[in-house]
């Protein structure tokens, strides 16, 4: 066999190569070797380490590698050959190595039922001690890559993630609605715990990061869960309960059937008696849809729905929904600060109404008079046509010359409404 003068490693492509070695080992004490910068050569002999090389070019012989003499007997001088293995070790810091766990069940303080959780994270692994990297991990691969490291450490590495996660989160009572802020935290929390058992292998652990902890979806029962939290996002911005989404469902269906030969006047039937009842009383039900907010009183003589009393709270700042535009703002403006639509407020639960509705969508009490006709501009309180004074606040709120479309007073050398802009 021929005896090889020069050894050295330049590594080509994009694949993380963290140890390669040299494929020949028929060496001599001529033999130059080339470690370039954040390299380290390791050279093994009969099954011991026979030396090791930093960066630069280095010679072979007995006065670099004195353990030869006792090994194969080689004199001082001259070219004698011998065997042994020479490792290249790569000393680079590479941050692209992508982690993720798969399902960790947690009882969430938050929603308080079991939730199934994933993490996703990278981190970057550097080479400080060979010899223990090529003994420990390496054994006998001619090279060892980063798709190596993370398949053989996989399991270890899982669950000690997981673990420690789950202990990080129960101990300091974080749900998932709060871990996004506590992921840097928890970061280093795991780097610290996870850098013994990298540095065991000869490894230093110089970054760890979690970028993501969210719902296991890959399992129906996660995917269950993930909309649960989505509809109860949904319900909260809107400002609607569960059971209030279960109605407008049930009315939808049975508005969708009517007119269907199997049942559909009984589904017609029972939509409207969920929108608030029919005929002039009320006379199918009383209605199961119940008001969208607590709303004040705007009737004179403090009767609701049905003649049920309703507490009185003059000028109670709530949020009503448009009925143009279905976007909330203040029962104090006048108007629609979205779409400019008028508010026209039920007497009994405030809640917004077309101009021609006859009856209140929220609570069906009946829209007669008050309702695209004369308010006060104190509280927005129904009035009829040619009123002076509020029945329900008692403010003045004209002599008689009043604004026909918001009832402001109108002083008698204008021509438009000050308030609303209406001609006289």
């Amino acid at each position: 066999m021929a005896i090889i003068d020069l050894v050295r490693w330049s590594p080509q492509g994009s694949k993380t190569i963290y140890a390669w070695r040299f494929p020949e080992t028929n060496l001599s004490t001529y033999t130059q070797l080339i470690v370039q910068e954040s390299q380290e050569a390791v050279l093994f002999s009969k099954g011991q380490i026979v030396g090791k090389f930093g960066p630069g070019k280095h010679t072979l012989n007995t006065e670099n590698l004195p353990i030869l003499r006792n090994l194969f007997g080689i004199p001082f001088g001259g070219k004698n050959p011998f065997t042994a293995e020479v490792w290249f070790v790569n000393k680079t810091t590479p941050y692209n190595i992508d982690w993720e766990t798969d399902k960790m069940a947690i009882h969430d303080p938050d929603y308080n039922t079991q939730l199934p959780l994933v993490s996703l994270g990278r981190y970057g692994l550097k080479i400080t001690d060979a010899e223990k990297f090529l003994v420990k991990i390496v054994g006998t691969k001619t090279e060892f890559t980063q798709d190596d490291l993370t398949d053989q450490f996989l399991g270890e590495f899982s669950t000690k993630t997981k673990s420690t996660i789950l202990q990080f989160m129960l101990k300091h009572r974080i749900g998932f609605k709060s871990i996004s802020a506590y992921l840097d935290q928890l970061s280093e929390f795991l780097k610290s715990t996870m850098a013994a058992f990298w540095e065991n292998l000869g490894l230093d652990l110089t970054q760890f990061y979690i970028t993501s902890i969210d719902i296991d979806t890959s399992t129906e029962n996660g995917r269950r869960v993930a909309d649960a939290i989505a509809q109860q996002s949904s319900m909260s911005i809107t400002g609607h309960t569960w059971q209030q989404e279960q109605m407008f469902n049930t009315a939808n269906n049975a508005v969708d059937s009517f007119g269907n030969s199997n049942g559909g006047l009984i589904g017609g039937l029972m939509a409207m008696n969920m929108m608030g009842g029919m005929g002039g009383g009320g006379a199918v039900g009383g209605g199961m849809m119940q008001p969208q907010f607590n709303q004040p009183s705007f009737g004179g003589n403090n009767q609701g729905f049905q003649g049920q009393p309703v507490q009185q709270e003059p000028q109670s700042i709530k949020m009503v929904f448009c009925s143009n535009c279905a976007k909330k703002y203040p029962n104090t403006t006048r108007f629609c600060p979205h779409c400019g639509d008028p508010y026209n407020p039920c007497p009994t639960c405030g809640t917004d109404n077309a101009e021609n509705a006859r009856r209140c969508v929220s609570c069906g009490t009946p829209l007669t008079g008050g309702v695209g006709g004369n308010v006060c501009p104190n509280c927005n309180a129904p009035m009829q046509p040619g009123a002076t004074f509020c029945g329900n606040c008692g403010k003045q709120v004209g002599g008689g010359d009043n604004c026909s479309r918001c009832g402001t007073a109108m002083p008698p050398n204008v021509k438009f409404c000050p308030k609303c802009g209406n001609k006289r």
